[in-house]
């Protein structure tokens, strides 16, 4: 399953053992042990201990710039998440009413070159944007636009409460180029 693939069933993957937990071979106490969620993704340039914001003003300060990405962010695109993909690199997730074929087309305009459809069923076409070193990257630099409305699905759900689309058509995933160590 594609990293979008995951986000789109909501999907977080867990370590194993989660920390904290008892093992099986610790014997049961009367009590049970108090229950603990796991916290959510951090926010963008946030460290992993820090809890995620409460206030929708303070997400909106981990907002990714195009500055911070190296490429342009398709206009009235929605900045839904980014997540620790290793290695010193993060990927951040927008969504977008506008469809596939339009995003394709801008982003091939912008960056200036053709691309390359992954997958056909849903719609997948990358960009490179920078090498891919596997010493010191998890991901290669890159936009990702994944077509998320078909006959099966009526688009990626939005992650706000009450957030407007209620779904997003097609979704962009940008990995920026990772900094030099």
């Amino acid at each position: 399953m594609t990293l979008l693939g995951a986000l789109a069933f909501g999907q977080t993957p867990q370590p194993f053992p989660q920390p904290g937990g008892r093992s099986t071979s610790q014997p049961r106490t009367s009590a049970p042990p108090p229950t603990t969620q796991q916290p959510a993704p951090s926010p963008v340039g946030a460290p992993p201990t820090q809890a995620p914001p409460q206030s929708s003003a303070s997400q909106s300060e981990g907002v990714p710039t195009e500055a911070m990405l190296g490429v342009p962010i398709f206009p009235n695109a929605q900045f839904i998440a980014s997540y620790n993909a290793g290695r010193g690199q993060r990927y951040y997730i927008f969504g977008t009413t506008s469809s596939f074929v339009d995003l394709v087309n801008y982003y091939r305009t912008i960056l200036k070159q053709r691309g390359e459809l992954t997958f056909e069923v849903p719609a997948t076409h990358e960009f490179d944007i920078g090498k891919f070193d596997e010493d010191r990257m998890a991901f290669p630099p890159g936009v990702v636009i994944k077509d998320f409305q078909s006959d099966v699905s009526p688009g990626y759900p939005n992650p706000k409460p009450g957030g407007q689309p209620a779904r997003f058509p097609t979704i962009i995933q940008i990995v920026p180029v990772a900094p030099a160590r």
